[in-house]
């Protein structure tokens, strides 16, 4: 039987770092990664046969919990008569009129392959619609790895302290202005002193790449009447929170209309796929209706096509969306009162399928400055202290995590029990 170690020194000879996305190498927390060998429900099996309670779900989209027999069965149905064709196929149209329905701001939509490429098509739809060329986007936030994004990013960049990327050309860079998530005066002075150069303002409407961080009240309602105020696009990107935080993303939690949202993960089921979508006048731009070019072999492939469907549908089930919630808060409970037996201070948030916890004792954590100023190394031991018992978090203390309708009552007694003895451990 290989071990994790073999494996991982395989991968380093042939792939840089060993991994294909910078976050699991595990540099923040430090230590090897494990390799995934299999998955199922709730859990993950490495390549010695380790079991782990899986609080990362392939960063989101497994809400239904690892290989659920309807999406896969979806998934070999459509490999069995073809895997990709390069032609329009009827399940993009029925992927597409299921996200318009089930989210309102959405007239038209169009599938890529991955929420990078989404985010990159809604900035570049943005500047074409609006003939502007800035945009404006939060510290600690992450949109993928375009050069419009990398600068003061989340996620992994944030993960190992690069706030800016080499590689960006200077004068892309210059065309990307920063301004501080949930700190909305520090937006309206850009927009006195830029607003006629904005094409665009994109935000997570929760950050998920600096832990898990809620808007202000206010925040986004703000961010909307600025752009409405001075002619720029509002771009809400829920790759991340799209039908994991409520079944029609955050934007219904929040009361926001977005002018473009972004999806990604959940719409394939874990499958590689991305959207963006938005106001009818604005998709008309892109060709062939308008001058704003973007294309893809694989956008609206049928195997994502057909896993995204079966994940919807599942997604739609009565009291999904209460049940999952409802485990998450007793997730996020448990964690605090184990914490809090243990005298590790300790501050939690869930929204739907998705949470966050701090390492601090500050009674909330409501920005990027705030996040960083959280006990890291804490967070590190708890972390190794809970993989070795089999509980796996996002190795990461800017990460949010998210649990599924496979973890149940019984997963989630495992996870405390677990927690509380780390805590103890770390104490």
């Amino acid at each position: 039987m290989p071990t994790n170690h073999d494996t991982f020194l395989a991968a380093q000879a042939v792939i840089p770092g060993g991994v294909n996305s910078p976050v699991r190498a595990f540099r923040q927390v430090g230590g090897e990664p494990f390799f995934v060998a299999r998955a199922q429900g709730p859990y993950l099996w490495d390549v010695e046969g380790k079991r782990y309670i899986d609080y990362i779900g392939s960063w989101g989209p497994m809400i239904a919990g690892h290989s659920h027999p309807a999406v896969v069965k979806a998934v070999q149905d459509m490999a069995a008569i073809g895997m990709s064709y390069g032609c329009p196929n009827p399940l993009e149209t029925e992927l597409a009129a299921e996200i318009i329905k089930l989210v309102p701001s959405v007239d038209l939509i169009r599938f890529v392959s991955s929420g990078t490429e989404a985010c990159l098509s809604a900035i570049r739809l943005a500047r074409g619609h609006t003939g502007r060329d800035r945009i404006l986007k939060f510290a600690g936030c992450y949109h993928g790895h375009g050069d419009s994004f990398l600068v003061k990013a989340g996620s992994g960049v944030l993960t190992l302290g690069l706030p800016n990327s080499p590689g960006v050309p200077k004068a892309l860079a210059d065309l990307t202005i920063t301004a501080e998530f949930n700190d909305l005066e520090s937006v309206r002075e850009i927009f006195r002193q830029v607003g006629h150069e904005l094409a665009a303002v994109i935000v997570e409407p929760i950050a998920g790449n600096m832990n898990m961080i809620e808007p202000l009240p206010g925040f986004l309602e703000g961010l909307r009447a600025l752009c409405d105020e001075h002619g720029s696009v509002l771009i809400v990107d829920e790759v991340m929170t799209g039908f994991r935080v409520a079944l029609g993303g955050a934007q219904a939690v929040y009361g926001i209309t977005p002018d473009i949202t972004t999806f990604g993960k959940v719409i394939g089921a874990g499958m590689p796929v991305g959207a963006y979508g938005g106001r009818r006048a604005i998709m008309q731009q892109i060709a062939p209706l308008g001058p704003v070019y973007q294309a893809g072999t694989l956008s609206g492939n049928p195997i994502a096509m057909a896993a995204g469907l079966a994940n919807l549908t599942l997604i739609q089930a009565p009291g999904f969306f209460e049940t999952l919630s409802a485990r998450t808060q007793r997730l996020c409970s448990g964690l605090e009162t184990a914490a809090g037996a243990a005298g590790v201070p300790l501050r939690t948030l869930s929204r739907g399928g998705m949470f966050g916890f701090f390492f601090t004792d500050a009674p909330s954590v409501t920005s990027f400055a705030a996040a960083q100023r959280c006990d890291i190394e804490a967070f590190k031991r708890f972390f190794h202290a809970c993989l070795k018992r089999g509980v796996y978090w996002a190795p990461s203390a800017y990460e949010a995590g998210f649990t599924s309708i496979a973890h149940d009552d019984a997963v989630i007694d495992e996870t405390l029990a677990v927690a509380a003895e780390a805590f103890r451990e770390i104490a």
